[in-house]
């Protein structure tokens, strides 16, 4: 699946993977202490996993299928969908700023879909709206428990922003096709998506069973997530960092492409309209200084996009201490 350019990915670095590893804070949706299990993930790893999630199996094997099926398809007709401006597909090239990785997708905005959609167009907008549908809901649960651990009020402070009519979430869709032609002479991978933080409030992801996933810890040291293709994994954005004056930190994360196997992963990134002013919450300040400037999410959004992928895009919101 897919047709890669051999100079552009020839000059892409190979990293040496990670062992897998297993503490990863794993927690249960449907269980009473889920709140203090998640301000303790957001606190120390911004990043979790999550199971009794609540969205159906069908709906996931539903849109898999699909993507798939979208991937599976010739170059030509994947480029007939358009390119990623907003909306499209993509080949490679990650953003406008250089950025590259072994990697094809599929970036969908929610309220507007491409014209095309490979061999079944109303089939592929239907699993996409009814997947979404559930992952909003499900995010928005997480956002609310995250509320009330904090004992903020009202508990929908975070989770109205996605639901806002105006939210300026994003659907991606990715494909890592296998390498072992390089990868199997030298012991390393090649890189599929380069190191960054996600600039929005909340991203969930779900993969296909095929390992890559790796998230960088507090010390600087990079770990690699085992896949599990029944469970959801949580990253903090960047915009969540902020609002709780950060107290919660955006994750760093990066994709290796894995030597055998090709895979497809699907992330819903939550983000609130782009007229929203994301600033610490006062409700979180008594006796605190703000460590961020106030923005909107259009101002963060356009500086975020116009930087390298690896770059501290908050670095241009934080206050300067007084000395």
């Amino acid at each position: 699946m897919g047709v890669f350019s051999k100079p552009a990915i020839e000059q892409l670095p190979l990293i040496r993977n990670c062992m897998p590893f297993s503490g990863i804070p794993l927690i249960d949706l449907s269980q009473p202490d889920s709140k203090a299990l998640l301000i303790e993930a957001c606190q120390e790893f911004g990043f979790f996993k999550v199971v009794n999630h609540g969205v159906p199996m069908d709906l996931i094997s539903k849109l898999e299928a699909e993507a798939v099926n979208f991937f599976s398809l010739p170059l030509s007709e994947k480029e007939k969908t358009g390119p990623p401006n907003p909306s499209g597909y993509g080949n490679k090239r990650i953003g406008s700023s250089g950025d590259i990785g072994r990697v094809e997708y599929l970036l969908l905005n929610p309220q507007s879909f491409p014209s095309v959609f490979g061999q079944n167009p109303d089939m592929f907008r239907s699993a996409v709206s009814d997947y979404l549908s559930a992952v909003r809901k499900m995010a928005c649960e997480i956002l609310e428990l995250l509320a009330d651990g904090l004992m903020i009020q009202p508990r929908n402070v975070f989770s109205k922003l996605l639901m806002d009519e105006q939210s300026d979430s994003v659907f991606r869709l990715n494909h890592y096709p296998p390498y072992p032609e390089r990868q199997a002479s030298s012991g390393k991978c090649m890189i599929g998506f380069g190191e960054h933080t996600d600039p929005q409030i909340i991203s969930v992801l779900r993969s296909n069973n095929t390992s890559g996933l790796q998230i960088s810890l507090r010390n600087g040291n990079w770990i690699s997530v085992p896949p599990d293709e029944n469970s959801f994994f949580i990253n903090v954005g960047d915009s969540l960092q902020v609002m709780t004056n950060g107290r919660f930190q955006s994750v760093k994360h990066r994709v290796l492409t894995n030597s055998c196997k090709s895979r497809v992963s699907m992330i819903y990134f939550g983000g609130p309209p782009l007229s929203e002013k994301i600033a610490p919450l006062p409700s979180l300040m008594e006796g605190e200084e703000s460590h961020y400037k106030e923005f909107t999410w259009f101002e963060y959004k356009r500086s975020a996009y116009n930087t390298r992928l690896a770059d501290n895009r908050l670095v241009f919101f934080q206050k300067v201490a007084a000395t």
